[in-house]
């Protein structure tokens, strides 16, 4: 019995290879997976390359994955607690925290906490998609 299994598994092996559709097949449907995966073969997915913003800079991105139109706010310039919103009509969906002191950014242009809101600190933290449309901000005390 054993010797029937290794000459119909010889003779399989030996007839996929002579038959150069199923090899392409077979090469194809690995293909087929890996960019159903989002990804060439051998190629791995990395995380999105981290937005431009310099240190004492909040930064925010019209667009996920820091795309878009950048607004930048330099900490020098900026009204500590007090509600700074985005020109109206505008809205940003990702950031870059670099000011050294937390930020919170508002779903309302008023900073309302009615609407979602997000406290992120500021060692150096890039969001590259916001939960909500980010419409104003403030910047804390440490």
């Amino acid at each position: 019995m054993r010797t029937c299994s290794t000459v119909l598994a010889a003779t399989v092996l030996a007839a996929t290879a002579l038959i150069p559709s199923t090899a392409t097949a077979a090469h194809a449907a690995g293909h087929a997976s890996a960019h159903a995966a989002g990804h060439a073969p051998g190629h791995a997915a990395g995380p999105p390359p981290l937005g431009a913003c310099a240190t004492g800079q909040l930064c925010l991105w019209a667009k996920a994955e820091f795309k878009g139109t950048r607004r930048t706010h330099e900490l020098s310039t900026l009204d500590i607690n007090s509600c700074t919103a985005l020109p109206a009509g505008t809205t940003a969906q990702s950031l870059a925290n670099r000011t050294g002191r937390p930020v919170t950014t508002y779903q309302s242009e008023v900073c309302a906490e009615t609407g979602e809101f997000q406290t992120y600190p500021g060692d150096g933290v890039w969001l590259p998609q916001s939960p909500y449309q980010v419409r104003a901000f403030k910047v804390w005390e440490r």
